[in-house]
């Protein structure tokens, strides 16, 4: 079943700072716990459509990401029960106005403009170790980004423990599980690829609104 054709997620979840190389390259300090923030679904574009950088901001980045597809309503799930309630994986690139997100206090904005959340294909959970998922960004087949789910700091199953403890995941929700070190920008005129490795590729153009 493909949800991402079926559902509009009611929510996406994402992850900040949870490789820690990512956190040094932005002179960030690890969280105790998961830093977690809100994507709307009205960001959410498909495999080649445009990322369209917004007059508000002069430095839009890319931001590799695996994406965690829920598949049944789950509240307060046990890690050790937590990839029950997973249906699969996606491509997820966490486009990032990085200018407005140090000038704001929080993210919303810089996170959350039309076309910010590039979703690739859904790849269903059936036979994947999500130890082993790897996740790689190209822009203009350049490699700027590649990083392994085991070196997350805080692992899926986890995640989808800590989030569902603290607000209900519906079918077809997202999680961003966060992003690899290597972010950088977006330039009009670049295609940027982000995949999770033989599961899910999502390829977008870059222009200017």
């Amino acid at each position: 079943m493909k949800i991402l054709d079926l559902f509009r997620p009611s929510k996406i979840v994402c992850v900040g700072r949870n490789y820690p190389k990512h956190a040094a390259e932005l002179g960030n300090e690890m969280p105790a716990e998961p830093l977690l923030f809100l994507k709307p679904p009205s960001a959410i574009v498909r495999d080649g459509q445009a990322i369209v950088r917004p007059p508000e901001s002069s430095h839009v980045e890319h931001e590799a990401e695996i994406g965690v597809v829920i598949g049944r309503r789950c509240r307060s799930v046990p890690e050790s029960r937590a990839l029950e309630a997973v249906a699969g994986y996606c491509a997820l690139n966490d486009v990032t106005a990085r200018d407005l997100q140090r000038r704001d206090n929080q993210w919303s904005r810089a996170k959350g403009f039309d076309t910010f959340c590039p979703l690739g294909a859904f790849q269903p959970a059936d036979g994947v170790d999500w130890r082993e998922m790897e996740v790689t960004c190209r822009v203009d087949g350049e490699l700027r980004q590649r990083g392994h789910a085991r070196d997350m700091a805080f692992g899926i199953p986890f995640l989808v423990h800590y989030i569902s403890r603290i607000m209900t995941l519906e079918p077809g929700d997202i999680i961003a599980t966060g992003t690899p070190d290597g972010v950088g920008p977006l330039e009009a005129g670049a295609e940027v690829a982000v995949e999770v490795v033989g599961l899910s590729v999502v390829r977008n153009p870059v222009r200017d609104a």
